[in-house]
């Protein structure tokens, strides 16, 4: 973590007052050697700062600021095992240097005396109203919850560290190892104190289904009925997993049972939104529009905003010459996301078909914006595409022809 310090310490060294006015002969050879260390960290050179202030501190030994400076130049260094004593020593000095005191606690952290150098980190992340300070010794304080094995309290200080800087690199980096490491351990808890439970079967599955490895999803998904035949969400589970895998493979079987999957949830939860709102999908995929629409219209009876199932819906009225119906939800569906190019062409054909030319244009205007943009972002290298919760709507095939 070396790297991460270079700008704050550099800082600190030219902002502390070195030494006082030497009343000795040593006085011209002091200041030669102040001279000597400030020059050289300004040009970044540590190896003749630390030359400089060792005689520094070998002519004035008693000046805290010059074993701070030095304790520094060895903790720049990576020279951890001594940078602490220098530190301890300024500190013994001058109490006040409380900087100096941060910096201590992160070398001891550095030399693995993690529960020595825990209260000092502490104090200085909830304490110090230095950004730069108080984001280093969060850092540092993860290490040290990790290294002690107090897993929770890590997790709660790289939620803080997100908190406070949710844009910077190295604090994403380390949280997300955190949280990840807390997520295994959770798991493999899980495994120890209920191992066979619905609980690990249900983990299982949802790491299959998101490595799409399909089969072995489905398969503990069936492990939780066998255990709860009427466990809420499971059946629409297994469906969206056979979608999956029929997307990939053009399954007519797989789809057939998705359907009776869903089918099943609705027995158990007539208020599952989402295993509506596929069976609308499939149903309207097939022509069955009046089935369809009863699906879209039952996912949005619990859920009124469920944008996909009011884009849906607006799809199937307007197969069934109902615009002025599929305005409504179309405007919907605009309102709780404006974003969505599949609401704006929609929405530009259903203006057209009303006659609503000046609205056809302005809806067309702006779904070829948010097309263009689409586009953009998937020819951009290393996108991600997250797991769907339910299958989008998707444009009508050739929809600037």
């Amino acid at each position: 973590m070396k790297h991460i310090y270079k700008e704050f310490v550099v800082a600190l060294f030219l902002a502390v007052w070195l030494v006082a006015a030497p009343a000795t002969a040593q006085e011209s050879e002091v200041q030669r050697y102040s001279d000597a260390g400030q020059k050289a960290l300004a040009n970044g050179n540590y190896g003749e700062a630390e030359r400089a202030y060792e005689k520094l501190r070998d002519l004035e030994p008693t000046i805290a600021e010059v074993r701070a400076n030095l304790g520094l130049i060895y903790f720049e260094e990576g020279k951890y095992e001594q940078a602490v004593p220098e530190l301890q020593r300024a500190l013994k000095l001058k109490s006040s240097l409380t900087k100096t005191e941060a910096v201590l606690a992160m070398a001891t952290s550095e030399v693995g005396r993690y529960k020595e150098a825990l209260p000092g980190l502490d104090k200085c992340f909830r304490g110090s109203s230095d950004p730069e300070m108080k984001r280093m010794c969060g850092l540092q304080l993860e290490r040290v919850y990790t290294n002690l094995q107090r897993d929770s309290q890590a997790v709660e200080i790289a939620l803080q560290l997100n908190r406070l800087y949710p844009d910077d690199p190295e604090v994403l980096y380390h949280s997300g190892k955190i949280f990840g490491n807390f997520a295994f351990l959770s798991m493999q808890r899980l495994s120890q104190v209920a191992p066979g439970s619905v609980w690990q079967h249900q983990t299982l599955a949802e790491a299959y289904e998101s490595q799409k490895s399909y089969e072995s999803a489905i398969g503990e998904y069936r492990q939780v009925l066998l255990i709860d035949p009427r466990r809420p969400g499971i059946h629409y589970k297994i469906g969206r997993t056979l979608l999956a895998r029929a997307r990939s493979t053009s399954s007519s079987e797989d789809r057939r049972t998705a359907m009776k999957e869903f089918e099943e949830e609705l027995v158990i939860d007539p208020l599952n939104a989402n295993a509506a709102y596929e069976l609308a999908e499939m149903n309207r995929d097939s022509g069955d529009l009046d089935q369809a629409l009863h699906y879209f219209e039952q996912a949005l009876q619990h859920y009124p905003q469920f944008e996909e199932a009011q884009l849906g819906l607006a799809a199937v009225l307007m197969s069934q010459h109902k615009s002025e119906q599929a305005l409504l939800h179309l405007q919907k569906a605009i309102a709780l996301n404006g974003d969505n190019e599949v609401s704006w062409y929609r929405l530009s054909r259903v203006e057209g078909t009303l006659g609503n030319s000046v609205e056809q244009r302005k809806a067309l205007e702006k779904f070829q914006q948010l097309h263009s943009e689409k586009l953009k972002q998937q020819q951009a290298k290393n996108q991600v595409v997250p797991m769907e919760e339910v299958t989008p709507q998707k444009l009508e095939a050739n929809p600037l022809n």
